[in-house]
C-alpha cells in the first residue's frame, strides 16, 4: 500500500496524447530538451515511431528536462527532493498503514509506522482550502516535524490536533517523542568512541563523522553554546589546527584548535572553536569521563583515553602563549592559525619574577578566558564571527596608537584564515590589570552600605521633585547635603567613571586618517535609519510584550505608551542634529570595567556577541555608549531593590526605600554625565547645543531601556519590572 507509480515523463510533468490509442499515450518520444523531436532523436520527424507531443501547454520548447534540470525549484528537482526524503524513512515502503478518520472528507489522513519511526500524512484533495481536526490521541506527548522544513509542530495533546491545509496540500510529519525535539545533555561519564589507529586520527581523518555525532550532545551543555535553543541537524569539524607542545615542538601536538560548524534545522548555521586533547582515564588531576569538559571517552591503540575541551589544560593554554609570543603559524588541512604579539607582548613579560601559570577562569559566558599569573589573561572567542573582532581591532587601536592608558594593552592575538576567505579572531590576548572586581560588584557594594545607612537614619526620607526633571538638568546642580552625606564618595567614582569614558571617546576620534575609525558626520540620513531602527525595536518588543502580558503583571505600565514612546523618538526627526558618529564600546555597561580601588579600566570592546561583526563595526553616537552606562546604574540600583535573589532588604522596606534608590540614582547619574560631557565636550564629537544632546541622549536611553524588556522577557521573566519601570521614569522626565 502506498507504493508509488511514476510514468515515464511524469517526474518533468509530460503531458500523454490520449488520441494514439491503446497504452501508447504515454509512450511518445522524452523531451530531453527544445532541440529537434524534442532532444529524443535527430531522425525525420515523420520517421519516428510515436510522434513527439505538439500541444502547446506541454510543447517541448516549455517541458523538458535540460530546462527543469537547470532549474533549482522545478518540478524535477522537486520530485528528486521527495524521492530521497521518501527513502529516509522506511516506514513509507515498509510500515502498516492506519488509516485516520477525520470528519472532513476532503482530507486523506493516515499513519505509517516500522520499528521507531511513525508517519503522519495528511492530503487536501479538494481544489480549496481545509481545516481538519484528527484524533491523535493515542500518540499524546509526541511531536509532529514537517519533514520538507524540520520545523516542528505543537506536541499532542488530548485534544483533536488542528491543521490547515491549502488547495492540494499535504503535510509528511515525522511523529517523535517530545523530548527528543532538542538534543540532550550528555549522560553521566559520557559517550564511548572506538578509534582504529591513534587518537587524532579521529579529528584528522573521515574517522572524525564519529566524533561529530557526539559533539551536539556535548555543546548544549556548555554556557558559551549560543544555539540551545535551536534543534541541532549536525556538526561538522571544518578544520583542527595542531597546536605544537612549547618545550618540544617537534614531539606530538598539545592539542588542536577545531573549528566546528553548527547545522540546524531553521536558520544559518553557526561556526565555533573547540580546542581538543585528550588525558588517561585516572588522571592526577580527576580529569576522568565524568569532569565537566569531557567530551568523550576513546579506545584507542594507545589504550584508553578521555577527550577534553582543551582549554582546561595547562600545557595546552601555554603552548598557546608560546605560540602567540614566537609568532607562529600552525597549518591545518584548510587554513592556518596565526599567532601574533604585539610591542606589549615583551614589555610585559619584561618584568622579573612574573609568574606564569594559567588559570581558566570561572566567569565563562560567551567566550572563555585564562589567566597566566598576575601577567596576560587570553581570551578564546567560541562564536568567531567573519572578520577582525572589534576587542581586538579596537584595543590595538588604543594600545598602539591612541595610548589610551585605561584599557588592558593588547598583546597578541589568534587568527584562522583559510585562502581569500574571511579571517576569524580565535582569540586575544591582553594585559592583566590588578583589579578589585568589576564595577558592577563596586557598585552593589556601595548600594547594599546606601540602604543600610538610610534605612537607619532619622531623615524621613529624600524631598520629592518639585517637577518631572532628567539627568541632563542636574548636570552643574551642586547636589544637595543629603546626596553627599547618604551617597558618600561613590559621588567622586562615578565622576571618575564619566571623566574615563569621555577620555575613551576621545581617543577613539583622534586619528583623522583611518577610514575605520576616522569620526562621521551625523547626517539626516543617519538620523532616519536610528529613528527606524528604534520604532522597529519597539514595535517588535511592546507585540512580545503583549502576547505574554498575563504571565508579566507589570506588563500593563507601558502598553499603553506605546505611542508615547514613539513620539519621544520622533523627536530625533525634528531637525539637524550636529556631532560625530564614532566607533564605540558597544556593550557598555559596568560590567565591563574593571575598579582597581582607585581607578577604572574600561575593557571587552567586542561589543554584542548576538550582533553580527559588521554590524558593530558600524559608527554611532557616542551618546549610545553613555546611554548603556546610565541604564547599568538604573539597573543596578533596582536590582539591589527589587531584583530576584539580589534585594539587600525586606518586603516591608522595599516602599520605604524606592524614592532612596530614585534619588541615588538621579545623582549619580548627573555626577557620571556631567564629568562626561566636561571630558568629551571640547573635541567636537558631541552635538553642539544642550538641546540637541537631549533629543539624542533621551531617544539612546528609550532605547535601551525598551531592548532590555525584550531581553528580559526571553531570558529573565522577573527582572523585567526594571527595565519597566526605567521606561516609566524616562518619559515622566520632562522633555
Amino acid at each position: 500500500p502506498g507504493t508509488p507509480v511514476v510514468y515515464y515523463g511524469d517526474e518533468i510533468g509530460m503531458g500523454d496524447n490520449i488520441y494514439l490509442g491503446d497504452r501508447n499515450g504515454v509512450r511518445t518520444p522524452m523531451q530531453w530538451s527544445a532541440d529537434r523531436n524534442a532532444g529524443f532523436s535527430m531522425a525525420n520527424p515523420q520517421k519516428l515511431y510515436l510522434p513527439v507531443i505538439i500541444d502547446p501547454e506541454y510543447h517541448a520548447s516549455a517541458v523538458n528536462v535540460e530546462a527543469q534540470q537547470a532549474n533549482p525549484h522545478s518540478l524535477l528537482w522537486w520530485m528528486k527532493r521527495v524521492i530521497a526524503l521518501r527513502r529516509r524513512y522506511r516506514a513509507f515502503g515498509r510500515g502498516t498503514l492506519e488509516f485516520l478518520h477525520p470528519a472532513n472528507r476532503k482530507v486523506l489522513a493516515f499513519l505509517r509506522a516500522h520499528e521507531d519511526e511513525r508517519i503522519l500524512v495528511v492530503a487536501n484533495l479538494s481544489r480549496f482550502a481545509q481545516y481538519v481536526e484528527l484524533d491523535l490521541s493515542s500518540l499524546k506527548g509526541m511531536v509532529p516535524v514537517e519533514l520538507f522544513g524540520g520545523s516542528e509542530f505543537p506536541p499532542i495533546g488530548d485534544l483533536p490536533y488542528l491543521l490547515t491545509l491549502s488547495p492540494h496540500a499535504f503535510y509528511w510529519f515525522a511523529l517523535e517523542p517530545q523530548e527528543a525535539g532538542a538534543i540532550t545533555v550528555r549522560e553521566e561519564g559520557g559517550p564511548t568512541i572506538e578509534v582504529a589507529g591513534r587518537w587524532d586520527e579521529l579529528i584528522t581523518t573521515k574517522a572524525r563523522s564519529a566524533l561529530e555525532g557526539v559533539l551536539p550532545r556535548y555543546l548544549v551543555g556548555r554556557r558559551w553554546f549560543g544555539g540551545k535553543a535551536r534543534r541541532i541537524s549536525g556538526v561538522e569539524v571544518l578544520d583542527a589546527v595542531p597546536v605544537p607542545r612549547r618545550e618540544d615542538p617537534a614531539s606530538d601536538p598539545a592539542g588542536y584548535l577545531a573549528l566546528l560548524q553548527v547545522e540546524y534545522q531553521e536558520g544559518d548555521p553557526e561556526r565555533y572553536v573547540l580546542p581538543l586533547a585528550v588525558f588517561p582515564p585516572d588522571a592526577e588531576d580527576g580529569r576522568d569521563a565524568g569532569h565537566p569538559a569531557a567530551i568523550a571517552t576513546l579506545r584507542t591503540v594507545e589504550g584508553e583515553r578521555v577527550l577534553f575541551d582543551a582549554i582546561w589544560d595547562a600545557d595546552f593554554a601555554l603552548s598557546l602563549l608560546e605560540a602567540c609570543g614566537r609568532r607562529r603559524r600552525l597549518s591545518g588541512a584548510h587554513g592556518k592559525v596565526v599567532a601574533q604579539a604585539t610591542s606589549a607582548f615583551r614589555r610585559i613579560l619584561r618584568a622579573p619574577d612574573g609568574d606564569l601559570s594559567p588559570t581558566l577562569l570561572g566567569a565563562e559566558q560567551s567566550n572563555t578566558s585564562v589567566a597566566f599569573g598576575d601577567r596576560l589573561i587570553l581570551k578564546m572567542f567560541r562564536r568567531p564571527g567573519e572578520g577582525t573582532n572589534p576587542d581586538l581591532e579596537i584595543g590595538r587601536f588604543l594600545t598602539e596608537r591612541a595610548r589610551f592608558p585605561h584599557s588592558p594593552p593588547v598583546a597578541g592575538s589568534l587568527e584562522y584564515r583559510w585562502g581569500r576567505g574571511p579571517v576569524l579572531t580565535l582569540g586575544t590576548l591582553h594585559g592583566y590589570v590588578p583589579n578589585e572586581g568589576d564595577a558592577w560588584s563596586y557598585t552593589l557594594d556601595v548600594l547594599r552600605d546606601f540602604m543600610e545607612r538610610v534605612l537607619t537614619s532619622a531623615e524621613g526620607g529624600p524631598a520629592p521633585d518639585r517637577e518631572p526633571t532628567g539627568v541632563l538638568d542636574l548636570v552643574g546642580v551642586e547636589p544637595p547635603r543629603m546626596a553627599e552625606e547618604t551617597i558618600g564618595s561613590y559621588l567622586e567614582s562615578a565622576r571618575l567613571l564619566g571623566q574615563r569614558t569621555g577620555e575613551l571617546h576621545a581617543a577613539l576620534a583622534s586619528d583623522r586618517e583611518d577610514p575605520d575609525f576616522r569620526p562621521e558626520p551625523f547626517t539626516p540620513l543617519y538620523q532616519r535609519s536610528v529613528y527606524q531602527s528604534m520604532r522597529n525595536l519597539t514595535d517588535r518588543v511592546f507585540a512580545q510584550l503583549r502576547s505574554r502580558a498575563e504571565e508579566i503583571p507589570a506588563a500593563g505600565q507601558i502598553l499603553d505608551l506605546q505611542k508615547e514612546v514613539m513620539a519621544r523618538f520622533q523627536r530625533l526627526l525634528e531637525g539637524r542634529i550636529s556631532g560625530v558618529r564614532l566607533r564605540l564600546h558597544g556593550d557598555y555597561h559596568l560590567g565591563q570595567v574593571l575598579y582597581t580601588g582607585r581607578d577604572f579600566v574600561i575593557i571587552d570592546f567586542e561589543g554584542e556577541p548576538a550582533v553580527p561583526l559588521g554590524e558593530r563595526r558600524i559608527k554611532r553616537s557616542p551618546l549610545r555608549d553613555v546611554a548603556g552606562m546610565l541604564r547599568s546604574f538604573h539597573y543596578a540600583a533596582y536590582s539591589s531593590l527589587i531584583g530576584p535573589g539580589q534585594g539587600v532588604v525586606g518586603q516591608e522596606d522595599s516602599a520605604a526605600l524606592e524614592p532612596w534608590i530614585l534619588f541615588w540614582n538621579r545623582w549619580v547619574s548627573a555626577a557620571f554625565l556631567g564629568a562626561y560631557l566636561d571630558a568629551a565636550g571640547p573635541g567636537g564629537i558631541l552635538p553642539e547645543t544642550r538641546e540637541e544632546v537631549r533629543v539624542v541622549l533621551e531617544a539612546m536611553l528609550l532605547e535601551k531601556a525598551v531592548y532590555e524588556v525584550g531581553y528580559e522577557i526571553n531570558n529573565r521573566p522577573d527582572w523585567v519590572k526594571i527595565p519597566i519601570q526605567g521606561i516609566v521614569q524616562l518619559l515622566e522626565d520632562e522633555a
